[in-house]
């Protein structure tokens, strides 16, 4: 006879789960449909985090240009001793060549020359000492290898120096290259921010920028500002010259420049050699501390850490190297995005 069983019957409290889960789950759905889309910064958001990278941008640059600098004086510097070392090895062979020349003699002769039991000591400067003391070598000897110990302490001496440079330099070969890859991801980062603004956004941005630069020339053109000397307004002169040019992070001209980059070739061209970083550009001259004493073609900072340089143009206005995504060209003081420090004049 077949057995009739009822099936089993779901408990209470798993029926309430699943009624719970599946309600929760419908909840969830209706919310994540109805939920309005995140909105995305307006243009003015975009370009405030632009900037402050451009601004940590060109702080690590000036940082970069500093270790880069320091890297061709260390390259120079080794230079100059790898050369001293090699002459005074020439002349050290030829030392000891003259005094070999006068053993082998004596050894002809039948007696032995006390040079020759000099180079043959293991301390060359204990014996020759103990032979002075005993008058076993002649006057001239004596001067000979004491030319011939001077010159193996003077090559020792630069070859611990050349290794210590080495090393220096190797050190900032490393910290040139973390300051190359700092910049490089702060410029990257604002990039990906300015690719999300749309087409018309970029647009205006450019047109703010060109208006403003555009009323800072004019400004500074009209402005009744006493010049500055001679090499001041060559430089300045200069500057204007490269009005356009891109702004390249580490760029000293002539087709692009950062922004110490410009106000170092602007003083060459005048015939003026000032330091390559806008921190080091702070001693080129006499500090000016008041805007209304500066004249046309003094450098002027900005920002605590003085990251930052142009030149003045007059009636509160620059010309400077601003930042990536921007060319030479005029622009207010009151813009900069740092407080104006001092102005130098050189």
């Amino acid at each position: 006879m077949a057995s009739h069983r009822r099936p089993k019957q779901p408990s209470r409290a798993r029926v309430t789960v699943l009624t719970t889960a599946a309600a929760a789950a419908v909840a969830f759905s209706s919310q994540a449909a109805n939920a309005a889309p995140s909105e995305k910064p307006s243009k003015d958001e975009v370009k405030a985090k632009v900037d402050k990278l451009y601004e940590e941008a060109e702080q690590a640059t000036e940082k970069y240009n500093g270790a880069k600098e320091k890297q061709e004086k260390l390259q120079k510097e080794i230079s100059t001793i790898q050369d001293n070392v090699a002459r005074g090895q020439e002349e050290l062979n030829e030392l000891r060549d003259s005094l070999g020349l006068a053993a082998a003699s004596q050894y002809r002769t039948g007696s032995i020359d006390p040079s020759v039991q000099l180079f043959l000591s293991a301390n060359p400067e204990d014996y020759l000492d103990k032979a002075s003391t005993l008058d076993q070598l002649s006057s001239q000897q004596v001067e000979a290898l004491k030319k011939v110990q001077e010159k193996q302490r003077e090559l020792a001496q630069e070859r611990a120096e050349a290794s210590e440079k080495l090393k220096d330099l190797a050190s900032t070969r490393t910290e040139l290259g973390k300051k190359k890859k700092e910049v490089q991801g702060k410029l990257s980062s604002a990039q990906k921010l300015l690719n999300s603004l749309t087409a018309a956004q970029k647009a205006e941005l450019t047109a703010e920028q060109n208006r403003a630069s555009r009323t800072a020339e004019r400004d500074a053109l009209t402005a009744d500002v006493p010049p500055g000397s001679g090499r001041a307004a060559a430089a300045f002169a200069f500057a204007q010259s490269q009005l356009g040019k891109p702004y390249v992070y580490g760029a000293t001209g002539m087709s692009s420049y950062d922004c110490s980059g410009l106000t170092s070739r602007a003083y060459a061209a005048a015939g003026v050699q000032i330091p390559r970083t806008s921190e080091a550009q702070t001693g080129a001259g006499t500090k000016i501390y008041s805007v209304s004493q500066l004249k046309v073609g003094d450098l002027v900072f900005f920002f605590n850490d003085l990251h930052h340089v142009g030149l003045y143009a007059g009636n509160g206005q620059i010309i400077h190297a601003p930042r990536t995504g921007t060319v030479v060209r005029y622009e207010s003081m009151n813009t900069i995005g740092g407080p104006f420090m001092f102005g130098v004049r050189v």
